[in-house]
């Protein structure tokens, strides 16, 4: 089972949209997959509602019981979990960058969003584990912008996902229906995007960006 952590100790960093996008991609590539949601808010919960119990599942978790939830998750067949993190909570941070496989912080490119990385960054650096930040919800074509941002990332010492997920409202009508981007508009570009980011994240984990369990069964169907 390979684990993707979300955090970002911002508020507004879009955790929760990311989350869902990857998920929603594993799923539709043929893995059983599950989102960990350890908000208090309960954001992925609630569109797990809205979309009407459809995969992927969505379950609460907590710091304390993180690690019992995962192996949980992993007897019941999990092959991807996703944990969607609350901001401005270490503990839960914590205990979800040492259980991933890979670390993943969506991040504006923006001055005060980068500056807010720093800790997060520190966080995954302590566990150990690898991290990106993924630059998101910013123009899609401002390539001064991103090339300034991520000199920025990489002082602090972070590496930065080469696919961006720009501010599309894609993005925006598809969460608040249940939906991802890819599942209601999927020739759209921020389809494009979640594909590029869901291949690249397959390559980091070393997973193929498509079950091959899921292919044979749909080339006998």
């Amino acid at each position: 089972m390979k684990t993707l952590a979300i955090i970002s100790q911002k508020g507004g960093a879009g955790k929760t949209t990311l989350a869902i996008h990857i998920a929603v991609a594993a799923h539709r590539a043929g893995y059983s997959t599950a989102i960990l949601d350890m908000d208090p808010q309960g954001t992925a919960e609630a569109w797990a509602q809205w979309r009407s119990d459809e995969e992927p599942a969505v379950v609460s978790a907590k710091a304390s019981t993180l690690a019992r939830t995962l192996e949980k998750a992993q007897a019941a067949g999990a092959d991807i979990v996703v944990i969607d993190t609350p901001p401005l909570a270490e503990a839960e941070a914590r205990e979800a960058a040492r259980a991933a496989d890979l670390v993943l912080i969506p991040c504006r490119p923006r001055a005060f969003d980068l500056h807010a990385i720093r800790t997060t960054a520190d966080l995954a650096r302590f566990a150990g584990k690898p991290a990106f930040a993924v630059f998101n919800a910013a123009p899609p074509r401002a390539p001064t912008l991103y090339a300034e941002a991520k000199a920025v990332v990489e002082q602090i010492g972070l590496h930065v996902a080469p696919v961006i997920l720009a501010d599309r409202a894609a993005f925006h009508h598809s969460t608040g229906g249940g939906k991802a981007a890819q599942e209601i508009e999927p020739d759209s570009k921020a389809a494009e995007e979640v594909s590029k980011l869901w291949e690249w994240l397959c390559e980091q984990v070393n997973l193929s960006s498509r079950n091959r369990v899921n292919t044979l069964t749909r080339a006998r169907a």
